[in-house]
């Protein structure tokens, strides 16, 4: 896709916070433990006193050891000469019907011309967590997620990170930096992505983790805008729904 010709009022901007599958490794059924034995040799760096249990807590970036516990989509709404901004979540601890009420809204947004899809680091982790996690609890895949055996013009996601790649395929930019050299008002200003596993499982705080994931989609949003160069959208104009 060629950035001149995205109208950002086509793309569904997104975010997703994921937390291990259990709240603590000794929790954890005997066989996934055992395949997580395994999972964690790989990550096991000799030079420090790593074990499974001491590295639970990424467990939660892979789609078959976490799971899904918000879903936060936003979308540019034209309004005379201004730019408001709509952001909603799915959030809860049900992750089965919160991806069945996610498919239901993507499929629906994804009949509209030009429908795109868009995050960063998306396409190498959200996008692929969605929809492994989909598959996993038996909920199929909306046509904007189901991609294989597509030509590469007619897959429909967006990375803000890709983007900023221009072709530098080692090169890993955060939003949070993309964000402070492009002017644009920080997403972390609460908790980080490092918190999120004890706000849901200590703290029982999801809607903290979905304002959280909220402002992140805000700020992917507001990436894009700066980089077709239009004005970002106002505070004031952003509305939960």
């Amino acid at each position: 896709m060629i950035l001149s010709e995205i109208k950002p009022e086509n793309v569904l901007y997104l975010d997703i916070e994921t937390v291990p599958q259990c709240a603590t490794y000794v929790e954890l059924p005997a066989p996934m433990r055992e395949l997580w034995n395994h999972k964690a040799a790989t990550l096991i760096r000799s030079a420090e006193a790593e074990t499974p249990e001491s590295l639970y807590p990424r467990a939660g970036i892979y789609a078959e050891f976490g799971r899904i516990v918000c879903i936060s989509v936003g979308m540019v709404v034209p309004k005379g000469e201004r730019r408001t901004f709509r952001v909603k979540s799915f959030a809860g601890r049900d992750e089965c019907q919160l991806l069945l009420d996610f498919a239901l809204m993507l499929n629906q947004f994804g009949q509209r011309a030009g429908a795109t899809l868009c995050g960063h680091n998306a396409k190498e982790f959200d996008f692929p967590f969605i929809a492994r996690r989909m598959l996993i609890n038996g909920v199929q895949l909306p046509l904007l997620l189901d991609i294989a055996g597509r030509k590469p013009w007619e897959v429909r996601l967006l990375d803000t990170m890709e983007l900023w790649k221009f072709g530098d395929y080692k090169h890993y930019t955060s939003l949070r930096l993309l964000t402070q050299v492009f002017g644009i008002p920080s997403p972390k200003d609460d908790i980080d992505g490092s918190q999120v596993a004890d706000c849901y499982y200590i703290d029982n705080d999801i809607e903290r983790i979905a304002v959280y994931c909220e402002k992140d989609v805000l700020a992917v949003a507001q990436l894009l805008l700066r980089y077709k160069g239009l004005p970002l959208i106002d505070a004031a104009d952003v509305e939960r729904v």
